[in-house]
């Protein structure tokens, strides 16, 4: 376990405690829903399957592959870390509890350890993101901006410091490279396309040579 630097603990009270408005009580705690995720991931595949195909699936299935193993390395760390989260430890710092939002009081309980090395929502979205940009390289001009507003989701919400979230980012982005590496390799010994963009549109364009 270790505690938050100067550096650290000045951040999470900006982002948690001074930057705070009712939009955004209502809008960053979306960013912070596994089920958002996975619902704009199930969406896409819905979209792209139209336009290129159901072969679209074998790449959605890489994402969550990385997203998996991001998230079990987390979990590893986190028992190994056993960081406390600031809304268990920070005073002041806002936090949500069956959807109403709450301050920790001066009194709390203090704890001796938690999970808040690195964060998980952090990294899970930075290994989908990076994977996705190199799978879809069109996606680059936007994409970023998803795991950086889910890693301020977390800080937000008072689950972590600023520094679990850029461990988090750091990993999950070092997964997704290295499962863009693989595949790289991968899929030509599986006669499959490296990039989905390269498969054929079966349903929205007719063949080439169709009269």
């Amino acid at each position: 376990m270790f505690t938050a630097s100067p550096l650290d603990l000045d951040l999470q009270l900006l982002l948690n405690q001074q930057w705070r408005a009712a939009a955004l009580d209502a809008i960053l705690p979306v960013f912070s829903m596994r089920a958002a995720l996975f619902m704009l991931l199930a969406g896409l595949l819905v979209w792209r399957s139209a336009l290129r195909g159901k072969g679209q699936v074998i790449y959605f299935i890489a994402l969550v592959l990385a997203m998996g193993v991001t998230d079990l390395t987390c979990n590893a760390v986190k028992h190994a870390v056993e960081r406390v989260r600031p809304q268990h430890t920070v005073t002041g710092t806002y936090f949500q509890e069956s959807g109403q939002w709450l301050r920790l009081p001066a009194d709390h309980e203090p704890r001796d350890t938690g999970t808040s090395f690195p964060s998980a929502h952090a990294a899970n979205s930075m290994a989908a993101a990076v994977l996705a940009m190199c799978l879809w390289p069109r996606l680059r001009r936007g994409l970023w901006a998803l795991p950086l507003v889910v890693g301020w989701s977390r800080v937000y919400l008072g689950k972590h410091y600023p520094s679990d979230v850029v461990a988090g980012w750091l990993l999950g982005a070092f997964i997704g490279w290295c499962f863009w590496q693989a595949w790289k390799r991968l899929a030509p010994r599986l006669t499959l396309a490296v990039l989905p963009d390269d498969l054929y549109r079966p349903f929205l364009l007719p063949p080439p040579d169709c009269r």
